[in-house]
């Protein structure tokens, strides 16, 4: 058995921290000393570092608790729900670094952001050996098997809308 100071040191936390999931209803206590202090179990420990890798991966109190209530089904939900968050996020501030890039009229910063452009890539391709025909049936490959990720890697390389609807029309057709 675990005091609350030592579970709390464990994981990194506070003991107000363990003081507020216990009164949330989040991590309970497995029983209490004769002197009324709180003392954790092994299984406890087991479900705060449950807790602890949610919370790192940014799921909310509200959500843990009903992952921990519910099946892996609604664990995988929420995480493919954080998931998709985190893409959309990534991708809102792969649009500002561009739109900051256009404002200072210097695309050549994109480079200290480990930015990669349209022509970088086509000459990264170009120098690996890949012909024309071969580009095509990558991105022929890359749109079969994940559509959504080929849009948003064609984004992320600052190819206009209207060239990414010509790509992944080509591409498709190649398949």
């Amino acid at each position: 058995m675990l005091t609350i100071g030592r579970l709390a040191k464990r994981f990194g936390l506070t003991r107000s921290t363990l003081l507020y999931y216990d009164r949330i209803g989040l991590l309970s206590p497995t029983g209490r000393t004769s002197s009324n202090y709180r003392v954790y179990s092994n299984d406890d420990a087991d479900r705060l570092g449950r807790i602890v890798n949610l919370r790192q991966a940014g799921v909310s109190l509200d959500a843990i608790r009903k992952i921990l209530e519910t099946d892996a089904v609604g664990l995988t939900m929420v995480l493919e729900g954080r998931l998709e968050m985190i893409n959309e996020d990534m991708s809102t501030l792969r649009n500002l670094q561009r739109l900051i890039a256009d404002l200072l009229h210097d695309e050549s910063v994109l480079n200290l952001t480990g930015h990669i452009n349209k022509d970088d890539w086509i000459t990264m391709l170009n120098a690996s050996g890949l012909s024309e025909s071969d580009m095509d049936q990558w991105h022929a490959q890359f749109e079969r098997f994940n559509p959504s990720a080929h849009q948003e890697f064609l984004k992320s390389l600052g190819i206009e809308e209207k060239e990414i609807k010509q790509i992944r029309a080509r591409a498709r057709f190649n398949t």
